[in-house]
């Protein structure tokens, strides 16, 4: 008969550790956009950070022709402050009186049958 003693290594160790270092402050910078004239496509952002500093923009052509551009800042605890702004005139198709409805008279393909039961 063979004896088996399960004894951990060592004792487990409560020393002092010290904190992580504070994360990086957070920068960055970014810019991108679509202009696609035959789906008349336009729209683009670009955003700049800075630690707890945020200022950016974007921009997005709407169905009625005019551009709305949006600029906002996130400053410390300040929260998303955004300004709208709209460039340009707002483009209406022209009206025009809707067609008249087209009626035609359905084909006649001779006289009705007869019943076969008939009228005596």
């Amino acid at each position: 008969m063979a004896a088996v003693s399960a004894r951990p290594d060592s004792a487990p160790s409560y020393g002092y550790t010290p904190p992580p270092p504070p994360p990086a402050k957070p920068e960055y910078s970014f810019d991108w956009a679509v202009k696609d004239d035959y789906a008349a496509l336009d729209f683009g952002q670009q955003e700049t950070r800075d630690g707890y500093n945020t200022d950016g923009s974007y921009y997005v052509l709407l169905p009625d022709g005019r551009v709305q551009k949006v600029t906002y800042t996130v400053h410390g605890d300040s929260g998303y402050v955004a300004t709208v702004e709209y460039e340009g005139e707002v483009k209406h198709d022209a009206y025009g009186k809707p067609p008249a409805p087209v009626y035609t008279q359905p084909p006649t393909y001779g006289p009705p049958p007869t019943p076969a039961y008939g009228n005596a």
